[in-house]
Formats: C-alpha cells, sequence, structure tokens
C-alpha cells in the first residue's frame, strides 16, 4: 500500500501516526488473516487423517498386492550372486512418479534381472509414497466439493499403469531367468556325473602313474568348474563324488610323496575354512556369517580328502564352528520373532486408546485441541513401533487408521458447524470493501484518512473468511485504499525535498560514525548516535532501504569493536580466575574445565538443534521471519560457543606449562 503523506492543515506528527496506523492495520490483518485461516478453515478443511504422517507404512502396504509381488526371496539370494557386481545404490530422493517409472525401465534395460530385486523394492515403495499421497489430496479435495467419503474412487494413474507393466515384465524375466538357471543346474548335474563315472574309470585304467594323476587333477578341475546343480541332488552327489577321491587314494598305486603332499595341502585348505568359520562368530551381522557360512561349506567339499588321523578332528572343528552360527542365525530370527509378537501387543494397545479418544464427547475447540494433542503422540509412538507378524501387520494397521480416520472426521464436523461465521465475515468485509471503494475518489484528504484508517481497524476486528475469498476479498479492500492514498502522495510529492534534505543529514551522521573512536566513548556514544539518527525524519522510499542498511552495517561495527573489547577484558577476568583456581590445587583447575567442556557440548547441542528446526519452520507462515531469529540465535550460541573453548585451551595451555 502506497506510503502516505501530509498536507499544510495536517501536523506532521498526526499524519505520520496515521501512516503507522494504516500500514499497521494493513500488515496485521494479512498475518492475523494467516493466522485464524489455519485455525479455521484448514481445520475445517482438512484432510480425513491428519497428525503424523504414515506414508511409509502406507507405501509399503499398498505395495504389498499380488501383481506387485517380487517373488520367492530365497530363490533371489541363490541367484542374485551372479549379478552382485552389475548392482549398485540408486538414490531416489526428490523422484518424481515418472521418473520412478522411468528408472525402473532403465533398470531393465541395463542390469541384469537377477541383480535388481533390492532397487525395484525401493522405487515401488518410493512410487507408491507419492502414489497415495496424491490419491488422498484428490479424496479430500472430492469431500471439500461437497461428496460423500464413502463415493469417492480414485483417478486412474497412467503411471501406475505403466509401473504393474514393468512388474509383469521383470517377473517374466526373472523367471525365464530362474528356469534358464534350473536348466544350468541340471546340466551341471550331468556334467558332475559324467565325471564321476570318469573317476571310476581312473582305479580301473593301465596308465602309467603321471598319466593317471594328471587325469585326476584334472577330473578335480572339471568339477569346480561345473557350477552349481539342484539342491535335492547336492548331499549325494557330493558323498559320491568323495567316497570315489578317496577310492582313487586307497587304490591307485601313486607315488607316496605325491599322495603326500595333496593330503598335506587339502590339510592346509581345511584347516583354513575352519579358522575363517570360526572367525565368523564375530561377523555383526548374523545374516551375512550364515552365508558366507554357506560358501564355506561349498568350499569344504570341493577340497580333497586329507590325511586320516586328522580327517575327523577337523571335521568336528569346522562343524562345532557352523553349528555355533546356525545357532545365532536361528536365535537372530528368533528373537525377530518374538520383537514382531511385542510390537503387536503395544500397536493393539494404542488401538484402543484411540478408539477410546473417539468415544468421548468434545464440546470445545480446546477440548478438540487437547484430544487431538492426545491422538499426535499416539501417532508418534506407533511410529517408533516396528512391524508386527506378517500375517497381523495389515490388520492392525487399518484398525488404527480406522480409528483415527474416525476421530478426524469427528472433528471436521465440528468445525464445519463454523463455516457459517466465516460466510457472515465475508459479507461484513464486503461491505467494508464498497464503503472503501466509495472513499477512493475522494479529496477530503484528512477526513478520508481517518475514516479508511477506521475501516482498517474494523477490517481486524473481523474474524478470517474461507481461504478460497480471503485473497480476492482482501485485495479488494487493498486496491480502494492504494486508489486513495497514491493520489494523496501524488498531491503531496512537494514533499519530496525535505525527505531528500533528511537522506542528506543521515548521510553526514553515517560520516561522522564511522570516523568515531568507539573505544573512547563507549556504548553511551552509540545510543547517543541512534537517538539522533531517530530524530532525524523520513527519507525518499526508494533509498530508504539502502540507508537504513549502511546505518545497521556502521552501527554493528561499532558494537562488534565495543563487545571485542569487553571479550579481551572478559579473557583476563578469566586468566586471572585460572591463576586463583591453580593456587587452590589442581582438582579445582579439572572441576572448572570439565564444567567448560560441558558447556562447549550443550553449545553443541544446542546449535545441532537450531540447525534442525530451520528445516520445520520452512514450511510455516512467516518462515522467513522465523528463520532469520533462529540463524541470529545460531551466530550468538556459536559465539558463546567459540569463547568457551578459548577458556577451555587456555586451562590446557596452563596445565600443559606446569607439566612441561
Amino acid at each position: 500500500m502506497a506510503t502516505e503523506k501530509t498536507n499544510e492543515s495536517v501536523p506532521v506528527e498526526q499524519v505520520s501516526k496515521a501512516e503507522d496506523v494504516q500500514k499497521s492495520a494493513v500488515n496485521e490483518d494479512a498475518n492475523l488473516s494467516g493466522e485464524r485461516v489455519r485455525e479455521t478453515e484448514d481445520e475445517v478443511m482438512d484432510k480425513t487423517m491428519t497428525g503424523v504422517d504414515f506414508s511409509d507404512e502406507e507405501a509399503a502396504l499398498a505395495a504389498q498386492s499380488p501383481e506387485l509381488e517380487l517373488g520367492d526371496e530365497e530363490c533371489d539370494s541363490e541367484t542374485e550372486e551372479s549379478g552382485a557386481e552389475a548392482s549398485q545404490e540408486v538414490n531416489l530422493d526428490d523422484k518424481s512418479k515418472a521418473e520412478l517409472v522411468e528408472l525402473f525401465s532403465a533398470l531393465l534395460q541395463s542390469r541384469p534381472v537377477q541383480s535388481l530385486r533390492r532397487d525395484v523394492e525401493a522405487i515401488k515403495v518410493a512410487f507408491y509414497k507419492l502414489h497415495r499421497s496424491e490419491v488422498e489430496s484428490a479424496r479430500r479435495a472430492f469431500i471439500e466439493g461437497g461428496g460423500a467419503a464413502e463415493e469417492f474412487s480414485a483417478p486412474y494413474d497412467l503411471w501406475e499403469a505403466r509401473l504393474k507393466g514393468l512388474f509383469a515384465e521383470y517377473r517374466k524375466r526373472r523367471d525365464e531367468f530362474i528356469a534358464t538357471l534350473e536348466a544350468k543346474k541340471e546340466e551341471n548335474l550331468a556334467t558332475r556325473l559324467q565325471i564321476i563315472e570318469e573317476l571310476k574309470e581312473l582305479v580301473n585304467g593301465n596308465e602309467t602313474l603321471n598319466n593317471t594323476f594328471n587325469a585326476f587333477r584334472e577330473l578335480q578341475q572339471r568339477w569346480k568348474e561345473a557350477g552349481i546343480v539342484p539342491q535335492a541332488s547336492i548331499k549325494d552327489l557330493w558323498e559320491t563324488y568323495n567316497l570315489h577321491v578317496e577310492n582313487f587314494y586307497n587304490f591307485i598305486k601313486i607315488n607316496k610323496e605325491l599322495r603326500d603332499l595333496d593330503l598335506k595341502r587339502n590339510y592346509e585348505a581345511k584347516t583354513r575354512l575352519c579358522e575363517e568359520a570360526e572367525a565368523l562368530v564375530l561377523e555383526p551381522s548374523v545374516i551375512n556369517a550364515f552365508h558366507r557360512l554357506q560358501k564355506l561349506h561349498d568350499e569344504w567339499r570341493e577340497t580333497g580328502p586329507v590325511a586320516n588321523e586328522y580327517k575327523e578332528a577337523l571335521w568336528e572343528r569346522f562343524k562345532e564352528a557352523s553349528s555355533r552360527i546356525n545357532k545365532q542365525h536361528q536365535a537372530y530370527f528368533e528373537g525377530i520373532k518374538e520383537e514382531q509378537k511385542r510390537n503387536l501387543e503395544l500397536k493393539t494397545e494404542l488401538c484402543v486408546k484411540t478408539e477410546e479418544l473417539c468415544e468421548q464427547v468434545l464440546t470445545s475447540r480446546k477440548e478438540w485441541n487437547k484430544a487431538s494433542d492426545k491422538l499426535i503422540e499416539i501417532q508418534k509412538v506407533w511410529k517408533t513401533i516396528g512391524f508386527a507378524p506378517k500375517k497381523d501387520n495389515t490388520r492392525i494397521y487399518e484398525r488404527f487408521r480406522t480409528a483415527c480416520d474416525r476421530f478426524f472426521e469427528l472433528k471436521r464436523n465440528f468445525y464445519l458447524q463454523m463455516k457459517a461465521e466465516m460466510e457472515h465475515n465475508l459479507e461484513l468485509k464486503n461491505e467494508i470493501c464498497r464503503m472503501a471503494e466509495s472513499l477512493a475518489e475522494s479529496e477530503e484528504w484528512k477526513k478520508t484518512t481517518d475514516e479508511l484508517i477506521a475501516l482498517q481497524k474494523r477490517w481486524k476486528e473481523i474474524g478470517a473468511v474461507s481461504r478460497r475469498h480471503s485473497d480476492a476479498v482482501w485485495k479488494r479492500f487493498r486496491a480502494a485504499c492504494d486508489r486513495f492514498f497514491e493520489r494523496k502522495s501524488a498531491r503531496f510529492a512537494e514533499m519530496d525535498n525535505e525527505y531528500e534534505q533528511n537522506l542528506a543529514r543521515k548521510r553526514e551522521l553515517l560520516e561522522e560514525m564511522a570516523a568515531c573512536d568507539v573505544a573512547a566513548g563507549g556504548f553511551e556514544a552509540v545510543k547517543e548516535f541512534q537517538r539522533r539518527w531517530s530524530e532525524i525524519g523520513f527519507v525518499p522510499i526508494k533509498q530508504k532501504e539502502a540507508i537504513q542498511k549502511e546505518y545497521k552495517t556502521v552501527v554493528d561495527k561499532m558494537f562488534a569493536e565495543l563487545r571485542g573489547g569487553a571479550r579481551e577484558r572478559s579473557m583476563d577476568r578469566f586468566r586471572n580466575r585460572v591463576s586463583q583456581l591453580r593456587g587452590g590445587g589442581e582438582r579445582k583447575l579439572r572441576s572448572e574445565r570439565e564444567r567448560l567442556y560441558n558447556k562447549v557440548r550443550q553449545l553443541e547441542s544446542d546449535i545441532a538443534l537450531l540447525e534442525n528446526n530451520i528445516g520445520f519452520f520452512s514450511k510455516s507462515k512467516n518462515a522467513e521471519a522465523m528463520i532469520r531469529d533462529v540463524k541470529e540465535k545460531i551466530a550468538r550460541t556459536r559465539e558463546e560457543l567459540a569463547r568457551t573453548v578459548e577458556k577451555v585451551k587456555l586451562i590446557d595451555e596452563q596445565q600443559s606449562a606446569e607439566n612441561d
């Protein structure tokens, strides 16, 4: 709104006050409107489910439909090793649904299907988090438009259809890969059976010693390279293979040194496997230890026999280590099951508390807000509890969600009754707009100014209106006021000369302040400059911000110089205190250092908390002002932190000097 100016018949003090009231009325009205809308219309038109964000949990549940199942996880764990090198972490932050679908498509084209499971699961959950949010927004809009909640149906989502199509392609390729893998396992089984037959023939052959032993080594190498076989055949296959390997060593007449050397090499290999299995007990991840143990068992089976005197002891050692890992693995999953049972009990208790809230009879806004706070706390506690058993998880969440929906639906109905009041407020504000428009062309500057200020005060006293009307009715009122004050400003343009003189006086004062020895005058000198500055009148509006910024810079510099001196004096006093503490003994000095160190940790914690709060303020009304206040507080805290750290360093230097 334009700045108001005076004429000859109105004292400057009176007009300045009128200007302040007029601008204050406008600004406070905007603030008041925003605050009242949050307390009324936002709650009236709020979505049925509010409070703590459950989008992650809802997305995970929505992504569990049969057509989006990823298949047998055990099967994937068996096959994904072959594509593990191609797998890489995919960043899904801030991606849209379209980008997630395109990423899924790109992964299908560029990566082996057996390496995609984790990335596909993450894409699915991220997609349905966005999808659920959009459906919820559409549902709220439907209800706000007068529709019944039970009649709402989610709109068709093209990207969801594409996502499901990609899932179908993923499953198809995965099934094809598994089928190919199974066929390959059968081929590998046939190859290994053939190797066993050839191993049998070695015992009955008439070849020379060297040729027979070389053929045996070749069969061993072929066995290692043959690949995986069907799970059901592994045990019998390995027992048969090892039997004939031992037969080879027992019945073939080979050089004893070569045989002993081979047995020694096998002994060393199996000793290493025992050591690796025993080391797995210290592995932080029980799952990783279990999977690694399976690979060690494969290596054990591939390693040839050892001398009979070591055979039983080595196997018992390896079996003992394996047993410990297996017990840890079993205990880990049993612990998860017990934890999920406890989670179900805790979530059931929260459901009961929420249902009890719904049964309360609430008749005032204060009661509703108090009950809402309780429910928000219940929802926060729910978020801290992990999953319930899979068969109960969806059921218990739906029970909780239903109770929360019912509560907020009851609250919504309560606030809908306040809607009539907002409609009445709209009628009153439209009437004020008509009165302001009738005054917009007036040339009775003093009288009309007072009347418009009175209308602005009345505007502030009227409550909020519906959000869909608040902006339009406010702009209408503001336009009428602006029209009058712009005309009045044009009428009194000659006052610009006085404003220019004030600007020159302020520039002279800035030069005087810059040349002043602030240390000599102290804080009183700064206050005197501030008083003289405030006594100088208005400046041209275009220069107002710049000159005020220059003034603030100079004043800040003066205060900084004064604070710097004060800081040195403070450190001198602290040095004297340290000297006194040293005279009192080492224990007092350590106690003072510990107190300061605890203060450093507390200040660091305060800074971290304030910086974290900035992210929350950015989503609220008047965010800039709040963020600015927080940043100033952070700066002050950092200064205090630096002073405290400096004191700690001073104590450390004193102690170091004494030790030297």
